[in-house]
């Protein structure tokens, strides 16, 4: 037999139910989430259809790796019952060689996934609630009192989406000394830095050192607060566990050398990253212990014992992950060391049918 054949057809097979269950969940939550909220939906047309689609990418978080384990097994059973699988066994493929494109298959799909995590896809659900609260795509905040190592910063009023804002002010501190005013009428974030405009800044005297003047000057752009940037100021101020990839490092390096609690920022991480193997891995381990033949077991009972397994699996883990996001349980030890287990497990198994 040509190896390369029956492994594109096992591809086919699974990515062919991978798609269906997949889009069919999809809808399904779609479609119940309009239906529960559909009296809190704003009058826009345009702002209706921008809740559906955030809704939708913000399903594939739950969806996808239910959909990768449903697959699995609908692909395996389907072997099963056309006698496909036993015709392989009889003629040299093992299960290794039978797994192997459904496993590729599905790791390649969960790279995919978490690839989208380093972009605005992470953000899905934060823009679906703000259009179903305050029926706008993006806050716009007012009167915010943040701290940025020795700087206290207020913001009059300030637009993440253009990474815009207004009636800025800093007060840099020095031993617990109030020392620079930094007042400012606008500022835009620019190459990780925000770009002040119409600035004042004043000098407060050191009495330590004799120095009794008050320094007052004045420019037309100054840059500051590097690295602060106002996705991680809009999910400090809202207390949100909402990061994409590349702004959860930045808010962990951030923090890190400010001696603040990143527990639930490295849980979303985690979650976005390491999370999402769970499926590929738990899908091999499930082939494993499948039947071979439909000759001594009802089918429609087994492939419903392990669709349940597979619900049980998944919301243990989800669990988990929840707890480790609100600072319950450790995130490595909530989040990193199940899969590690299930990861190691999978090898045993794979190493024991070579």
């Amino acid at each position: 037999m040509n190896f390369k054949i029956y492994q594109k057809y096992i591809t086919v097979i699974f990515l062919k139910n991978f798609f269906v269950v997949f889009l069919s969940l999809q809808f399904f939550y779609l479609g119940l989430d309009l239906m529960q909220n559909f009296k809190k939906l704003p009058d826009s047309a345009n702002l209706q259809i921008l809740y559906a689609l955030y809704t939708f990418l913000n399903a594939i978080n739950y969806t996808l790796p239910v959909s990768i384990l449903f697959a699995m097994i609908m692909s395996k059973f389907h072997l099963i019952r056309s006698n496909e699988l036993v015709a392989m066994y009889a003629v040299g493929v093992s299960k290794n060689k039978l797994i192997k494109p459904i496993f590729i298959s599905s790791m390649i799909i969960t790279i995919f996934y978490i690839g989208m995590n380093f972009t605005n896809f992470a953000y899905s659900r934060d823009y679906a609630h703000n259009i179903l609260t305050k029926s706008t795509l993006i806050n716009t905040y007012k009167n915010l009192f943040l701290k940025y190592f020795n700087n206290y910063i207020y913001v009059k009023k300030m637009n993440p989406l253009k990474k815009e804002a207004t009636g800025i002010k800093i007060f840099k501190i020095d031993n617990k000394d109030l020392r620079t005013i930094i007042d400012a009428k606008s500022a835009k974030f620019v190459k990780e830095y925000w770009v002040l405009k119409d600035i004042t800044i004043v000098n407060k005297p050191n009495v330590l050192k004799k120095d009794v003047k008050l320094s007052k000057v004045s420019y037309k752009k100054y840059k500051a607060l590097k690295g602060f940037k106002p996705k991680i100021i809009e999910n400090i101020y809202e207390g949100k566990s909402s990061f994409s990839i590349l702004d959860a490092i930045e808010a962990i390096n951030l923090f890190l050398s400010q001696n603040v609690n990143i527990a639930k920022i490295k849980a979303t991480l985690f979650t976005m990253i390491v999370f999402p193997f769970f499926a590929p891995l738990l899908s091999l381990i499930l082939f494993y212990y499948m039947p071979v033949s439909n000759r001594f077991f009802n089918l429609a009972i087994v492939s419903s014992v392990f669709i349940f397994i597979s619900l049980i699996s998944w919301a243990v883990l989800f669990m988990l992950v929840k707890m480790s996001v609100n600072s319950v349980i450790n995130p490595e030890l909530g989040i990193i060391l199940p899969i590690i287990l299930i990861g190691f497990f999978a090898i045993f198994l794979y190493r024991k049918n070579r």
